[in-house]
């Protein structure tokens, strides 16, 4: 039961007639009742009244029977008070639930959501790190709302590098071996090609071989594709992540749709010629200058740019796989790129107006002297040693996961966040090793327990406190979903344990007698069940006994 929505339902009709046009009650947890709504400030100066009279006409329009009480506050607040009854009733009727009260979306979407992305030859770091996990919990969010989710992972596998890493697997002798550390064999690819002119010409050549459908070279372009792959997915198996090889979509398979992509744009009269390049010019975007910013589809020397596989992928997306909602979770500073990327498609037809894009942007991992997290060399760190440490740290391998993963989604994605595993890893706090020590210590109660759950009954403020705190569930997850801010249901896990732990120290729980026992039973059952789902749902793991 989402208890916002029916306040805002009860309230709005009354908000109306008093208005005179239809109007949001902003309804909104307080600190002050259980909910309360301010609306009536904002109405005084419009309606020419005193706010404290506005509220107190539409509190007495209302139909609240049943619902909850409204009294007016300070200078014009309506402080609702929800009641026990309807409390109870729905505590009740959620404990046969096993989706908590939450029904699927009526009208379901085909979302597809890029995410993770990392680079063929490269082992992960830290740097896709953010793309995976949000990713993730946007895709598992929206997965359980009963969304159509087509999850894709936008490897970088083509491109001018690639002549230079084939050429150095071709002459390394035993390729396997040189695969075996997919670092190791980018960085002595590079070092070749920066200091031998010959192996530059080489690698050069070996390009057009790729291009141009050489077998032999496209069966090394295999190999490494393989071989990264393979460890991408090692990596992913170790954070928990849903993707998976059928989700592979690298920057390759589009490249038979990249002149087309050119002709049909240049046909709609989209592409101009900049400096022997083709660039699109979408309108409102300008460089520092004032000038129209390019978007480069294909470039001077004849080649493609990331643009002309973002916009083959996107027409892909709509066109083929029916999407009606496109996320691409990338860093922000690629925030004008995807904007300059939709504005092309939308102009060209290929995301009609009942499509939406979104670039669902996020900030940086920062090191705990506040710069960003390189190694002594002034490399970036590999994410599977990031992960390890984290492993290592914790007491269990899945805490150390969830406190990496945790410590990412708490905070606002679109800001900037410190990797500091002291702090993920504590047991208290915000952090997703409380919220597991919250879990196995409800478990615990239960392994001791005789008897079961029953009826809900409050007889305690902390009783009525996480009985409120338990019917927040449908909307924390439904505005995180909707905002695309994983934050807004980690935010409500965390006060969720809160409320519990406050409620365990204050109500006994097996000591209780009946029916009083049987009603906290099910108070923690269902703190337990709603805890197990959001953590499903931010990809961690709950775990019974630490």
């Amino acid at each position: 039961m989402n208890l916002e929505s029916l306040l805002h339902d009860r309230l709005a009709p009354a908000l109306a007639a008093v208005a005179g046009a239809p109007v949001d009650p902003a309804v909104r947890v307080s600190p002050h009742a259980d909910f309360q709504s301010g609306v009536a400030l904002a109405l005084a100066r419009s309606l020419g009244r005193p706010p404290r009279e506005i509220a107190a006409e539409v509190a007495a329009a209302a139909d609240l029977s049943g619902v909850a009480t409204a009294v007016v506050s300070g200078p014009g607040f309506l402080n609702l008070h929800v009641a026990d009854e309807l409390i109870t009733g729905a505590l009740d009727a959620l404990r046969h639930d096993e989706r908590l009260g939450i029904a699927p979306v009526t009208a379901p979407s085909r979302i597809v959501i890029d995410y993770s992305g990392p680079n063929v030859a490269k082992e992960m770091h830290v740097g896709h790190l953010r793309s995976t996990i949000i990713g993730d919990a946007l895709a598992r969010l929206l997965s359980w709302q009963g969304h159509d989710v087509r999850r894709v992972n936008h490897l970088g596998d083509w491109g001018t590098p690639f002549g230079m890493l084939i050429e150095h697997l071709t002459e390394a002798g035993d390729g396997d071996h040189s695969l075996g550390d997919l670092t190791g064999f980018y960085q002595a690819a590079r070092a070749r090609f920066d200091a031998d002119e010959d192996f530059r010409t080489r690698s050069r050549l070996r390009v057009v071989a790729l291009q141009n459908g050489d077998g032999p070279t496209r069966d090394l372009w295999r190999r490494l594709v393989a071989q990264s792959e393979k460890a991408f997915l090692a990596v992913y198996d170790t954070l928990g992540v849903t993707l998976g090889p059928d989700d592979f979509a690298g920057e390759s398979s589009y490249q038979d749709d990249l002149a087309g992509v050119v002709d049909d744009l240049a046909a709609r009269g989209l592409l101009s010629e900049s400096d022997g390049a083709l660039c699109a010019f979408p309108a409102g975007f300008t460089g520092r200058d004032g000038a129209p910013l390019p978007l480069i589809v294909r470039k001077a020397d004849g080649g493609f740019g990331y643009a002309a596989t973002d916009l083959a992928a996107l027409r892909h997306r709509v066109g083929t796989i029916g999407a009606t909602e496109l996320l691409y979770v990338v860093g922000m500073p690629q925030q004008t790129h995807f904007r300059m990327v939709f504005a092309v498609a939308r102009a060209a037809g290929w995301l009609p107006d009942d499509v939406t894009a979104e670039h669902i942007g996020f900030g940086a991992i920062l090191s705990t002297s506040g710069c960003m997290i390189r190694t002594r060399s002034g490399t970036s760190v590999r994410l599977a040693d990031l992960l390890d440490a984290a492993v290592d740290r914790a007491t269990v391998p899945a805490i150390g996961i969830a406190a990496v993963k945790y410590a990412d989604l708490c905070s606002d994605r679109r800001g900037d966040y410190v990797f500091d595993l002291d702090r993920m890893l504590a047991s208290v706090g915000n952090t997703g090793p409380y919220l597991q020590y919250a879990y196995a210590r409800i478990r615990s109660i239960f392994r001791k327990a005789d008897g079961g759950p029953g009826p809900v009954r409050l007889t305690d403020p902390a009783e009525r406190e996480l009985a409120l705190a338990l019917l927040g569930l449908d909307p924390a997850i439904a505005t995180a979903a909707a905002l695309r801010e994983p934050h807004r249901l980690t935010t409500y896990l965390h006060d969720l344990a809160a409320a519990f732990s406050v409620f365990y120290e204050r109500c006994p729980v097996l000591r209780a007698d009946e029916p009083t026992r049987a009603s906290r039973l099910a108070l923690a059952d269902l703190t337990a069940r709603t805890l197990q789902i959001g953590m499903f749902l931010l990809g961690i793991e709950a775990l019974d006994e630490i």
